[in-house]
């Protein structure tokens, strides 16, 4: 595949005044394993449903596989699967019978099917559930049948729309080790995430919120973007501190975690000096550390950056 396997050119999607995704501008690689993230209602699954064919952009054009969406979307669907969150399981039919049928929908050499089934079952282990009903399996298995049936035609590109929502850990965590292989042998892969520390998994991720892109890079550059700038303290009051806290110019965003409270500091701050006024206003610290930024962190970081732009 020459160029980027996608390539996003100011796609954007309104559903009457709502504006779903604005001008979103990006290239996935080929081979590559890309992450959207973002919230709720961040623009996720309008994104890869454009990015698949099956929803036409209001504006702009993304360029998949060698094809446009805008001006030749169904040329894109033999060289992808879209896999979105309801995948179209035949609840009474079998986990081969399944398999089977996607592989004659996307017109798989009979010739060919075997091995692939053989391969298909490596990876998820459902061979011994080959004979059982989808409507009998459990969600996990569900979602491995699914994805058997969205790769069983060897696409170039995969698109999963949050493939482990609803997932046990364990099966969340088999998920990602398929998705991985798929990557290892030359897929791209581009998966909507709302789990932070999914996103970590990705080689770069695409920030969304409200529609608009507010980050994009590998993980490890987004984290270092706030590195020394994260603390995590224990004060005797967490909830008021936090709302003290919002309130100083200093502080760029604040949050608790369990009992901690975890505070991103500006570029410029001075942390010695938060700490002081936050103990002058009654508070008490009992322990406060640098901590090591995580995804959460740099995601609440741009959301309130792109918030102060629009003041």
């Amino acid at each position: 595949m020459a160029g980027p396997a996608i390539s996003v050119q100011g796609l954007t999607r309104r559903f009457g005044e709502l504006v779903a995704v604005r001008d979103l501008r990006f290239d996935v690689e080929a081979g590559e394993l890309f992450g959207i993230v973002g919230p709720d209602g961040a623009g996720k699954t309008t994104t890869l449903r454009m990015l698949a064919g099956v929803l036409r952009p209001s504006e702009g054009d993304a360029i998949v596989a060698g094809e446009s969406v805008v001006t030749d979307p169904e040329s894109i669907k033999p060289n992808i699967a879209y896999m979105s969150q309801r995948f179209g399981l035949y609840q009474e039919l079998t986990v081969r019978e399944n398999i089977e049928f996607y592989a004659d929908l996307y017109e798989v050499p009979r010739a060919d099917f075997p091995g692939r089934l053989e391969r298909l079952y490596a990876f998820s282990r459902l061979g011994p559930f080959e004979d059982r009903r989808a409507e009998d399996l459990s969600g996990g298995m569900k979602q491995k049948l699914g994805l058997c049936c969205a790769l069983v035609h060897q696409p170039r590109v995969l698109l999963l729309d949050e493939p482990t929502f609803g997932v046990d850990p364990i099966s969340r965590r088999d998920l990602w080790l398929i998705v991985h292989e798929m990557v290892a042998a030359g897929t791209t892969v581009v998966a909507s995430t709302a789990y932070m520390e999914e996103a970590e998994r990705c080689d770069r991720v695409a920030m969304l919120h409200d529609g608009i892109l507010v980050g994009l890079d590998e993980p490890r550059r987004l984290q270092e973007s706030l590195a020394a700038r994260v603390v995590a303290l224990r004060v005797d009051r967490p909830r008021p501190a936090v709302a003290y806290l919002a309130e100083v110019p200093q502080v760029s965003s604040v949050a608790t975690f369990g009992e901690a409270v975890r505070v991103v500091l500006r570029r410029d701050a001075d942390w010695a000096g938060v700490r002081a006024d936050l103990e002058r206003s009654g508070f008490t610290v009992r322990n406060a550390e640098i901590a090591r930024p995580t995804l959460e962190d740099v995601f609440v970081e741009l959301v309130e950056r792109e918030r102060r732009r629009d003041v």
